[in-house]
Order: C-alpha cells, then structure tokens, then sequence
C-alpha cells in the first residue's frame, strides 16, 4: 500500500475508535449505572453523571494544544501511536470495574475514561496533521474528508453499538475497543514514520500552565453551571463557578501575554493572522456550539419521550435511538468526501458556507415538529442535518490545515481540535440552562396536571410536580421513572388502576413532553443564530489558500495572503517575539 493510504486508513481507524468511545458511552449510561447499583436522580449523585459525561471532554479540550506542540517537538508518529498505546490500557482498566461497586465504581469509571481521553487527545490531534503531511495540496480534502467521515460516523456508531452492547453486559462497552486498539498500535509502530522535520525547541512550560489552567478552570465552571445551588435548578450564580470563570479568564489572558513575548512559544498566536486559520477556526467553534448539545437534548428527546410513548421498554431505547439516528450519519458519509473533493477543486468558502446555513435549516425545522413527531419528517431533517454537516467539515478541516506551515501543523491541529472540544463542552452548559429554565417554569404544573387527569390523590398528584427540573430531565434519559423510588406507604393509597397508569411506558413522557419542546425550542433558536454566525464567519476566510503555494479561488498567485503568510513568524531561534527574525 502507498504510504499515504496507510497513513489515512490507520488514523482513520484512530478517530473512528476515538468517536465511537465518546458516544457510546453516553448511550450505555442508564445501563452502566445500573451494573454499578448507582441511582443518579438521588441526592448528590447528579454531579457523578455529569463527569462520567463530561470528564473525557474536559481532558480533550485542556491538552490538546499541548500534544500538538509535544508532537511538533518529539515526533507526530512517536505520539500517535502512544495515544493507541494509552487508550488501550484506559480501555482495559474501565473494562474491569466491578458491578455493584456505587460511587467507588463511578470514581474509578471517571478516572479510567480520563486516561483514555490522553489516549484519544492524542490521536485525535496527530491523526490530521499526519494526513495534512502524507498528502499534497491537491488530494489533502478528500483525504480529510474521508477521515472527517470516521469522526463524525463513529459518534453515530457508538450510539448503535452502546445500544447493543451495553443490553448484554455494560462491560462490553470498553472491551469492545481493546482489539482494534491493539491492532492500531502494532500498525502504527511497524508501519507509520516520521515524514517532517521536528522542531527541536524547549517546551514553553509558562505558556502550557497558563492554558491547561484556564481550560481547566472554564470547563469546570460550565460544567458545575449544570449542578442545581440554593433554590435556583442551575448553578450559575455559584461562587465556586464564578471563581472558575474569573480565575479561568485572567489565566487565558496571561496565556496570550507569555505567547507574545516568550522565545519558544506554545502556540504561535500569530498565525491568527493568516485568514483561513483564524475565521476558520473560529467557523468551527460555532459549530461546535452549535450543534454540541443539540444532538445530545435530541437523544434525550428519542430515548426519554419519543421511544416509550410507542411502546419501546426503556432497555432497548438506547439502541433504537441510535436507529433513529442513523440519517444524520448517512447524510454525512454521502457529503463528507464530496465536499473535501470540490474544496480541492473550487475552495472551502462556499462549501462551508453553504454547509452551515443547511445545518441552521435543518434545527428550523426541529422546532416545528411536536413532541410525538411524525417519523419520516424526523428523519428527513436529521439526513438533512447531516448532509450540511459533511459540507461543513471536511472543507472547514482542509482550510485550516492548509494554511499553516509544516513545523506547525501539530500545534495547529490541536488548536483547531480544541476549539471544536471547548465549543461542545460550552455548548452542554449553554443550552442546557435554556433548557431547563424554560423546563423548570412549565413541568411543575404539567406534572401536575397530568398527574390529576389519571386519578392520583393529591398528595401524590402534589409530590411528582415537586420533582426537579434537571432530575426530571436526565430520569427521561437514564429511563427512570422518578415515582418508582416512592415510599410504598404513599403508592398504597393509589387506585390500581391509577397506579397502573403512573407505572405506565407512557405516564412520564407525556407528563413533560409539552415542557421539554418549550425548553428544546428556545435552545434551538439560539443554536440556529450561532449556526448563522459560523456561515457568516465560514464566507469571510477567503478564497482558496494553501501556505507557500499562493492558491486564490483555485488560480495560483502570488497574493496578498501569501504575503502575510510569510510575514507569520517561524519557530526558530529568534531576536523578536514570538520567534519573529
């Protein structure tokens, strides 16, 4: 096989398991918590759910630009495959917790998966530059198409497969991994080498603390946004959360003022001046933010409403949720290489562009279906979603790489990496306060309401409309009903036929569905805006442009982006700052 080929099935292989582990984690939580005897809706356990969800993304999001810098420095190949080496040992030690071990087993689940995300930080952040170095200008969209294709497939495949895996033992999740990883270390140990020159440059030690700090800080202040303080359902006036965002941002700051002026910096901030990094960039974050909790509240929406009002038991609702979900992957395994073929050709604006304003459509549309939608509607807006998706991406991906010289691809790429990581960590905290203060205004009186219509006395009737708002939500997707865990005392005065009916695959969902959509819309809205703002920002990166070949629109010129490109200050020994000669 040519080298470049088996540098994109390897990575290709990379992301896809990297993907998959994301997701179908997600879709084996009610299952997981159950082997583990944990009950999420008691009190304090909330916060043990959201790092199970969330502690993978953080890691990502705070050391990805540190891996590219380290890989820049020591090797991108070296780095790769010890990325394949530490996820299979953090796929291995998740795979051996004990069932039955309660919040010990949730800890040691949360630290395992942190392993993993060094894994997968790893691989995620070599496995594009590798691809942007195998493959010259004219084939590089494609290629990344392509491999863009095994990220966002592998989110859709983990949701199937955590389906499937998790109904027989929850074990299995993580297992599952362990052969492709080793099969993907020894590949890349024997076949994979290094094609670049390294950059042989001491670490910037300030610079890498000042930005795993911040990140650090930022994530954890949005993540603990979610956890319920006082008498408010959110946590945002918190003073630890805003003691995050404060100490968060001063250290950002000071990140950009070390870059500025140390000799060998982390990340070269002035390759923000070349056009297709920066609003390339910052047209990914918007995407990320975009589209980060939207697709999780829609999962919420199948397997926590959708799902049971037609008769699905709550096992088997992760699985066929992933069903529900394959148009959104198929969209975008048909568009993915399509859109990296024609950027090769015409550019990435218009693609991009075009891309995102399909995606901003596709969540118009969401909000016109009620909560017990018509399927085949449904379904013909996530294909769309998915389409525009895969006009994003691959286009969006090949700009960015495109234009950063070679001995910053890596730092380049985790860059690029975390601002789509910060953009979905952000995304979650965002749209889920939406959510829930929009939820928390109407549930209690549904609750109520619905709870009366099926003959409940109203001690009863009262108690279930008294269930918290983020309780309610994440019980609709662990497939728990919160009236189970009643006193026996208290459902010995229902009716048995009103007790029947509360116990019912259809009493909950319908209980908040009406309040769910309320809260799902008003996040749609403002997903819809900053999808616009990302195509906005997409038709501002400018024409075709590749570093040190001067491609305007698919004519080579000398223009003036070549021109700033080779003003961009090298990471060579220098006189100036930030290693400007």
């Amino acid at each position: 096989m040519e080298y470049k080929w088996t540098v994109l099935v390897n990575t290709t292989l990379g992301g896809l398991m990297g993907s998959i582990n994301m997701t179908i984690v997600l879709i084996s939580l009610p299952t997981i918590f159950r082997g583990l005897n944990i009950d999420p809706t008691a009190p304090g356990e909330f916060i043990m759910l959201l790092w199970v969800m969330l502690g993978y993304s953080i890691i990502l999001a705070t050391l990805l630009v540190t891996f590219g810098r380290l890989s820049d420095v020591y090797g991108r190949t070296r780095l790769y495959t010890l990325g394949f080496i530490i996820f299979t040992v953090g796929s291995i030690l998740s795979s051996i917790i004990p069932d039955g071990s309660g919040n010990r087993g949730a800890e040691m689940l949360i630290g395992f998966r942190m392993v993993q995300a060094i894994g997968g930080g790893l691989l995620m952040v070599n496995s594009t530059a590798l691809i942007t170095d195998a493959f010259d200008s004219s084939e590089r969209g494609r290629a990344l198409g392509i491999n863009q294709i095994s990220f966002i497939s592998g989110s859709l495949i983990g949701l199937i497969a955590g389906g499937l895996l998790a109904s027989s033992n929850w074990h299995l999740v993580f297992i599952v991994n362990i052969p492709f990883a080793v099969a993907g270390s020894l590949w890349s140990v024997f076949k994979l080498k290094q094609t670049t020159k390294r950059v042989k440059v001491p670490m910037d030690i300030a610079g890498n603390i000042a930005l795993g700090g911040g990140l650090v800080l930022i994530s954890l202040g949005f993540t603990y946004a979610l956890v319920p303080y006082g008498t408010s359902s959110m946590g945002w006036g918190s003073p630890w959360v805003l003691i995050s965002f404060a100490v968060g941002s001063v250290l950002l700051i000071l990140f950009a003022f070390i870059e500025l002026r140390v000799k060998y910096p982390l990340f070269n901030l002035h390759l923000f001046k070349i056009r297709a990094f920066n609003y390339g960039n910052l047209a990914n974050f918007m995407s990320a933010l975009g589209r980060g909790a939207i697709m999780f509240l829609v999962v919420i929406w199948l397997q926590g409403i959708y799902l049971p009002l037609h008769g699905f038991s709550y096992s088997s609702t992760p699985f066929w949720a992933g069903i529900y979900m394959l148009p959104m992957m198929v969209g975008f395994i048909a568009l993915g290489p399509i859109g990296g073929m024609l950027t090769d050709k015409y550019g990435a604006r218009i693609f991009a562009t075009v891309g995102m304003v399909i995606i901003a459509l596709s969540l118009y549309l969401l909000t016109l279906l009620p909560y017990n939608f018509n399927v085949w509607q449904f379904e013909i807006i996530l294909l769309m979603n998915g389409i525009g998706s895969g006009l994003f991406a691959a286009p969006n991906t090949t700009a960015v790489m495109n234009s950063l010289p070679p001995e910053s691809r890596g730092a380049g790429s985790g860059m690029r990496t975390t601002f789509n990581n910060i953009g979905q960590t952000i995304s979650m905290a965002i749209f889920f306060s939406i959510a829930i203060t929009v939820f928390s205004q109407k549930l209690p009186s549904s609750l109520l309401q619905t709870s009366q219509s099926i003959g409940l006395p109203t001690q009863i009737a009262v108690a279930i409309s008294q269930i918290p708002p983020s309780g309610a939500l994440f019980a609709a997707f662990l497939g728990i009903n919160p009236a189970a865990s009643f006193p026996s005392s208290m459902l010995s005065l229902v009716s048995p036929t009103a007790l029947k009916s509360l116990m019912s695959l259809t009493f909950f969902p319908n209980a908040i569905g009406p309040s769910f959509m309320i809260g799902l819309k008003y996040s749609l809205y403002v997903a819809i805006v900053i999808t616009l703002i990302g195509a906005v920002l997409s038709a501002l990166s400018g024409g075709r442009y590749v570093h040190g070949e001067g491609y305007t629109d698919g004519k080579r010129s000398r223009s003036s982006e070549d021109k700033k490109a080779s003003d961009v200050p090298t990471t060579e020994p220098s006189t100036g700052h930030g290693g400007q000669k």
